[in-house]
């Protein structure tokens, strides 16, 4: 098919050089700047690769329980239990190359954090994430290989933060509603109405 970009050379010639500022902006480490815009933020999304496929996972929790800056080159992360799949930790131990998008709400632009994550059980990172006497049960120790700023394009034009663009629960599958749509047997409607006080109890 003719229409199918198969080369470098053809996807330099259809999109033209990158604009020096968007190459000037790609830093090896944290500088002083990305690190106070981080400061901000406690919801990224996590990317990894393995022999099963590529995994993009959402990361949240309260502020500076998300993560935490050890350094200008390594960031620490907190897995706390969840559902047992561990699709992230399995691509780690087999591939540890990792992308991380950062966003803070309100905000346009994006940071991403491109690096090689390893997992630790050691005592000095499971305790820097102390919450209410729970630890995590390992933490993922991401050592920085780039950092750059993602501009503003994309949330702009879908909208993302504004007031208009948010969606009500009626509007939307509910948890329970998508799993029975995988699983018919599954009972949606109890798994719904238990969600809330489930979620209270196995949070953390």
């Amino acid at each position: 098919m003719s229409n199918i970009i198969e080369s470098l050379e053809q996807l330099t010639a259809l999109y033209g050089e990158p604009k020096p500022t968007s190459l000037a902006k790609e830093v090896p480490e944290l500088n002083a700047v990305y690190k106070q815009w981080l400061s901000q933020t406690c919801f990224f999304a996590l990317a990894s690769s393995g022999s099963s496929g590529l995994d993009c996972t959402p990361r949240g929790d309260a502020q500076g329980q998300a993560f935490k800056v050890l350094n200008d080159k390594t960031l620490l992360i907190p897995d706390r239990r969840g559902n047992n799949r561990l699709d992230t930790l399995r691509n780690i131990i087999e591939d540890p190359r990792v992308g991380l998008l950062f966003l803070i709400p309100g905000i346009t632009e994006a940071l991403r954090i491109n690096g090689k994550a390893v997992i630790s059980t050691a005592e000095e990172h499971v305790s820097e994430f102390d919450f209410n006497g729970k630890l995590p049960v390992s933490c993922i120790v991401v050592s920085i290989e780039a950092v750059y700023f993602q501009c503003a394009r994309a949330i702009l034009r879908s909208g993302l933060w504004l007031e208009s663009a948010k969606k009500t629960k009626d509007t939307v599958p509910t948890a329970g509603q998508m799993v029975q749509g995988v699983q018919p047997d599954f009972d949606g409607k109890n798994y719904d109405e238990t969600l809330v006080s489930r979620l209270k109890n196995e949070l953390y």
